[in-house]
């Protein structure tokens, strides 16, 4: 038998590790698959970091309902919260005292309008609080949505590549073209592998997003129909004043 035809008989040694099919695929689908890693990472960095603020927000909100309920003065909860950085419940608190007390220094503000003013203060400060919880989830929507196709593409890129390669070797046996089909099958496994925890982490920290916004809600609700009755109690006192009855 001719040489050269045992050479070209004998089947080519292919590295089938996953470093092996990263290394031996082409460059393209290289800077796929290491786009695609460095997206997971960063999916996962995102996932931690909200999962610890989350569950941080969480027990703020219990301890300052804790305080908030238990009978202390307004006034001196407000003077123990102003001075230093407030989050979720405390600053939706401390928003709305803040517009309490400057309508009660100013001289030209009237108390019948005071609850509105407090209303769209508490508007604010809750959307501004969501907004910091929502803050860069929308990466893991978009990883979660186009991983997929990205990790398509780099498959798309490899397979065509592979048979490039089969039609200038003119080798069509399954030990030729299976390597390359499966480093190019490899990008799409690592497009998955950043898209799902990506769905996943995504749907779920949304909904302790949800939940973390109704509370908020829930305790403005309460705190402004606290305060539009103490309005309404210095209206009725003012009312009834010797003044006004002149």
């Amino acid at each position: 038998m001719n040489p050269a035809d045992v050479a070209q008989a004998a089947p080519v040694a292919h590295d089938l590790s996953f470093f092996g099919l990263f290394w031996q695929a082409h460059f393209i689908v290289k800077l796929v698959m290491i786009g695609l890693l460095a997206a997971s990472v960063w999916c996962w960095a995102i996932i931690v970091d909200k999962t610890l603020l989350y569950s941080r927000t969480k027990r703020a909100m219990d301890r300052f309902e804790d305080v908030f309920w238990s009978g202390q003065s307004l006034e001196e909860l407000y003077r123990n919260l102003q001075s230093r950085p407030a989050t979720g419940l405390a600053a939706v608190f401390v928003a709305a005292m803040r517009e309490w007390k400057r309508s009660f220094e100013g001289s030209g503000r009237s108390f019948q309008t005071l609850p509105q003013r407090i209303d769209k203060v508490l508007d604010v400060t809750i959307q501004r609080e969501v907004e910091r919880l929502n803050a860069r989830l929308t990466v893991l929507a978009s990883i979660g949505s186009a991983g997929p196709y990205i990790g398509l593409f780099g498959t798309v890129v490899g397979i065509m590549n592979s048979f490039t390669s089969i039609a200038a070797s003119k080798n069509t046996s399954l030990a030729v073209v299976a390597p390359g089909i499966a480093e190019a099958l490899f990008a799409t496994a690592i497009g998955l592998f950043a898209a799902i925890p990506a769905v996943l982490a995504y749907n779920k920290l949304n909904s302790e997003v949800g939940k973390l916004q109704s509370r908020l809600e829930g305790f403005a609700d309460e705190f402004s129909a606290i305060l539009s009755r103490q309005v309404d109690e210095r209206i009725g006192h003012a009312g009834r004043s010797p003044a006004n009855a002149a």
